[in-house]
């Protein structure tokens, strides 16, 4: 007959195997957490830019809808051309009317530059009349006192050389006046550079007028229509680079050690978790805003909130994974998702 210590002891042994096993099956999930991060702390993420017009006008054409996939270069709305196009044949126009004008202005300077090298010319010959009735004055002089020469040939000489200085002191007044007279096209062609930024601009303009899908993408926010008048620099709508998906992941930065670029990642959605999609890490976040006080940082840092306040527990930093093969209608931006990590896998591929 069983003493009341052996049925203890039996009732014990049961309890103590299943300490164990807990206490291994507990220690076998820490070793995978630790081997295999993992974080339901996540969600899909794509670079988006809002398409916004350069050009401020009536909206024509808007062929495209909310949610709509695109292709790079369909067109996505048409703003109303006219005032652009009448603008840079305003300007053409003008282009053309000052050409004509500095051609026309280039030949009367060129008649002007004549006129000032014939009065130089004739400088040039009332200064050669004059040196020579001085020259004419200097021999006569001499021969006066002998005989050879009268006073009246004396006084002819003198008025000779006179008269020839005085024309020689008007053709050069009428030198400088010529050459005064000599205008340019230079105004003209700084103009005509005025009107040429003009046209740069009106053509830039047009083709600003028309906007086409940078990208393969997906319209998200439209709420316009054809007639809005869209104003410069005010976003239509969002488009969605599809070219490239991403899962945001915010592990604890205990976590972290181990992990680089180019660590391979497993990924669900919380939209379908039957499918598993294979991606990389394509970097880790250098910076997050901290939820306490202390300093200021810059508020362009992702904030990651913390869920237990009263218990200091370890900060989280975005690990952005890239998906290799995403599926195109599962993949949304903002899509809860579960992200692993696999460091050994990208350890054990370096050591190959």
């Amino acid at each position: 007959m069983a003493t009341p210590a052996s049925k203890t002891s039996k009732r014990k042994w049961p309890v103590i195997v299943l300490l164990v096993l807990t206490l291994l099956l507990l220690l076998f999930v820490i070793r995978q957490l630790d081997r295999t991060p993992r974080t339901d702390d996540a969600y899909v993420y794509a670079d988006t830019i809002d398409m916004v017009p350069e050009v401020s006008g009536r909206i024509i054409d808007l062929p495209v809808r909310d949610n709509q996939a695109v292709r790079q270069g369909d067109l996505l709305f048409q703003i109303d051309p006219r005032p652009f196009q009448d603008a840079l044949t305003r300007s053409r126009a003008s282009l053309v009317a000052l050409d004509r004008q500095i051609e026309l202005t280039q030949r009367t300077v060129n008649a002007q530059q004549y006129n000032a090298e014939s009065v130089r010319a004739a400088v040039e010959r009332a200064r050669a009349a004059a040196s020579q009735a001085s020259d004419t004055l200097h021999r006569m002089e001499p021969l006066l006192s002998k005989g050879f020469v009268s006073a009246e040939d004396i006084d002819h000489a003198r008025t000779a050389q006179r008269s020839t200085q005085a024309e020689l002191n008007a053709a050069q007044l009428q030198a400088q006046q010529a050459a005064a007279a000599v205008s340019g096209v230079d105004a003209l062609v700084a103009q005509r550079a005025v009107v040429m930024a003009e046209i740069s601009i009106a053509e830039l303009n047009l083709e600003f007028a028309t906007v086409r899908a940078p990208f393969d993408g997906r319209i998200a926010s439209l709420t316009t229509s054809t007639g809005q008048y869209a104003s410069a620099l005010k976003p239509i709508f969002t488009l969605i680079d599809t070219r490239r998906w991403y899962v945001v992941a915010n592990f604890r930065e205990t976590e972290l050690k181990g992990i680089r670029p180019g660590t391979p990642a497993t990924v669900y959605l919380m939209s379908d978790t039957s499918r598993r999609f294979q991606g990389t890490v394509d970097s880790i976040s250098y910076g997050v805003a901290p939820s306490e006080g202390g300093l200021a940082l810059p508020g362009g840092l992702p904030h990651v909130q913390r869920t237990i306040n009263w218990v200091h527990v370890s900060q989280r930093f975005p690990v952005k994974i890239r998906i290799d093969d995403p599926d195109p209608n599962l993949f949304r931006v903002g899509t809860s998702a579960v992200a692993l990590l696999h460091p050994e896998r990208r350890n054990d591929g370096e050591r190959h």
